[in-house]
């Protein structure tokens, strides 16, 4: 894997000087500012303006698990598309612009170049994750007064696997289907056969598709299994990004 260390620096770099490093952390931090805001007011707000429409039915109070599970649904719906739509160049932007053919002249390794390329945007989406959380947890203690950190933690590091699988996807995506909104089609539909699979009880239990609904589970107080769905997830995202590396060192640049 020579050139893996540079591969890395070069995605640092771009991810500093470009527009990535607005778009993802925006979107974050947008649903993390505002989550427990939403969670507290919105029954009130229902109840102001639809009060004739609800009629005898009565809204329940909202509690600091309602914050929780808010930033979970932002994380596994729009942040998640966004992410898709963003990694869908991920290795051909490169490709088409030239950039690839320059660095790949040197006598540096296609390997590390992909593996660069997930393991950097991987860690940035853990840092997004992280950051996100904290100021969920910090908002929801300061709306509600309590916000223990155990349920949301699990959760929000249940749904960051989930993520780094689709990281790994979207690498392997960009490899083999060079226009980017085809990749990102096909993540948004991998997206989707996922979400059916977990219907099924054996694969909503041990297999990547039960992190469909795990962290939403697990941010409820909900005791469920975590092991299985997340090693089977972290040996796919492995599994993709080595068939990635295969699939790029076939490749005409």
């Amino acid at each position: 894997m020579r050139g893996f260390a540079a591969f890395a620096r070069k995605e640092v770099l771009e991810i500093v000087r470009t527009w990535r490093l607005w778009v993802l952390p925006g979107i974050v931090l947008f649903f993390a500012l505002t989550g427990p805001v939403m969670a507290r007011f919105t029954p009130e707000i229902l109840r102001a303006v639809a009060s004739d429409q609800l009629g005898q039915f009565t809204l329940p109070d909202p509690t600091y698990a309602d914050a929780y599970t808010g930033w979970i649904k932002n994380l596994s719906q729009i942040v998640l598309f966004a992410l898709i739509i963003v990694y869908g160049g991920i290795v051909s932007s490169e490709r088409r612009s030239g950039t690839a053919v320059l660095v790949l002249t040197k006598p540096v390794s296609r390997g590390a170049f992909i593996l660069a390329k997930a393991t950097v945007h991987s860690a940035f989406l853990a840092m997004l994750v992280v950051a996100g959380t904290l100021v969920t947890w910090g908002g929801t203690a300061i709306v509600f007064g309590e916000a223990p950190g155990g349920a949301l933690w699990s959760a929000s590091l249940a749904w960051l696997v989930f993520g780094i699988l689709f990281v790994a996807l979207m690498t392997l995506l960009s490899v083999v289907i060079s226009p980017t909104a085809g990749a990102a089609g096909a993540g948004l539909g991998a997206y989707a056969l996922v979400s059916i699979a977990a219907l099924w009880t054996p694969l909503g239990t041990y297999s990547p598709a039960a992190l469909t609904g795990v962290p939403t589970s697990l941010a409820l107080g909900k005791s469920v299994e975590t092991f299985w769905p997340v090693c089977t997830a972290l040996l796919l995202a492995a599994a993709l990004v080595a068939l990635a590396v295969a699939a790029f060192r076939r490749k005409e640049l």
